[in-house]
């Protein structure tokens, strides 16, 4: 994986390897390889039923990687996540049991469930990829890449992220309802013997890499040109959002860094080695959505997130 070339059709077989199973969601698919590729993390939102899990317990078949998963519940201790000490008898010692944290894609289903102490316990991992458990302090695999799952239409009995805590994901990926089309495609499978996860169970998508190689597929980013002008163009859409009357809380420059990472992931999955401003363009929801506060008037008002980026893009001038 030394190549442009190599990464893009990495990109492109894993994306096409993940459609056999993930019916529809094109956009949804890409974004989860993007978090991926550029050693991120990443917030799923949408309705139960619409293959949230299936999603990435497919990605870690595709990309051959370890698959944990962790049922976020109201009474979800931190060392349930990271693991703890016990004392052996036998041995005379104390022994280190480790949690689901030590895994490569960890899905935390229904992030929002356990309480702030809990949602904490993942930061440490999240952004310096190890974990402390009575006082000593053990590496996570240099891949490990967490999916935190949320419902976007029950409240009650949650306890929302902060503001911090949202800020170590890269992006949100919204996956919607599917379409007639791909619904009744749905109904037509779940009626045979190749419905999403029988299909997923009996081996039909194909490994196209191994997880010690991800590292490496993941540093040939590198050679997707940005121009200079771009590079601009993005700094100066973070920066409208601080500006912006509609909201309290501008994105920060770790959303710089993600827009920029994000959008040479974009290019690559395009099969292209340059970064072109539709790129930008199509993330910046995506990757600076969550990260902003509306002012309380215009929440009051209905006004969206995605109205919100759209106005602060068509405040920002298009590099040619």
């Amino acid at each position: 994986m030394t190549s442009t070339d190599s990464i893009k059709d990495l990109l492109q077989r894993a994306r096409a390897e993940v459609r056999k199973v993930i019916i529809g969601q094109e956009a949804v698919i890409d974004q989860a390889l993007i978090a991926i590729f550029t050693g991120s993390h990443a917030l799923v939102e949408g309705v139960p039923g619409v293959a949230k899990t299936l999603l990435v317990r497919t990605l870690s078949r595709v990309l051959g990687c370890e698959y944990n998963r962790i049922q976020f519940t109201p009474d979800l201790m931190p060392a349930d996540i990271t693991g703890t000490t016990i004392y052996d008898m036998q041995r005379g010692e104390f022994t280190l049991v480790r949690g689901p944290i030590f895994t490569t894609f960890l899905l935390a289903d229904e992030i929002n469930r356990a309480p702030a102490k809990t949602q904490s316990a993942l930061l440490q991992a999240m952004q310096e990829r190890r974990v402390t458990i009575d006082r000593d302090t053990h590496p996570l695999n240099s891949n490990f890449t967490v999916f935190a799952t949320q419902n976007p239409v029950e409240y009650e009995g949650t306890y929302p992220l902060p503001e911090a805590q949202k800020d170590r994901f890269m992006l949100k990926i919204a996956m919607s309802v599917p379409g007639r089309d791909e619904e009744l495609e749905l109904a037509q499978r779940m009626l045979g013997t190749d419905s999403p996860e029988a299909a997923l169970a009996a081996g039909a998508v194909q490994q196209v890499i191994s997880e010690a190689d991800l590292t490496g597929a993941r540093t040939t980013l590198e050679a997707i040109t940005v121009r200079g002008e771009l590079v601009a163009y993005i700094v100066d859409v973070v920066r409208a959002t601080r500006a912006s009357d509609f909201v309290l809380v501008g994105a920060g420059p770790r959303a710089t860094q993600a827009l920029l990472l994000a959008s040479r992931a974009s290019a690559a999955i395009a099969g292209r080695d340059f970064v072109t401003p539709d790129d930008v363009k199509s993330l910046t929801a995506p990757v600076i959505g969550h990260r902003l506060v509306l002012r309380p008037e215009y929440e009051l008002e209905g006004v969206t997130i995605e109205e919100v980026v759209t106005k602060v893009l068509e405040q920002v001038a298009v590099p040619r």
